[in-house]
């Protein structure tokens, strides 16, 4: 197998994946991966694609939920005041 970057060698490895977006951060280390011997670049197979995508939107989830929340916690207040 070659990159597709720089036409390097790829050996099975491990590599870490890291996201930022919809204010939070996700940082996974040690994923099984194909990693570029000559410039790092990786590679993950789709096995580890769907469970990653999984994480990622089990966590946008819960980050509506929360988001949900505190503006329902902040219209009660607001209501509360006034």
């Amino acid at each position: 197998m070659k990159c597709m970057y720089c036409q390097g060698t790829m050996k099975r490895s491990v590599s870490s994946f890291h996201i930022s977006r919809k204010g939070y951060h996700l940082t996974l280390d040690e994923i099984f991966a194909w990693v570029c011997c000559q410039c790092g670049e990786s590679y993950f197979e789709e096995t580890q694609v769907e469970v990653i995508q999984d994480i990622i939107r089990a966590i946008e989830e819960r980050t509506e939920e929360v988001r949900k929340a505190a503006i329902e916690e902040r219209a009660e207040e607001v209501r509360k005041a006034a």
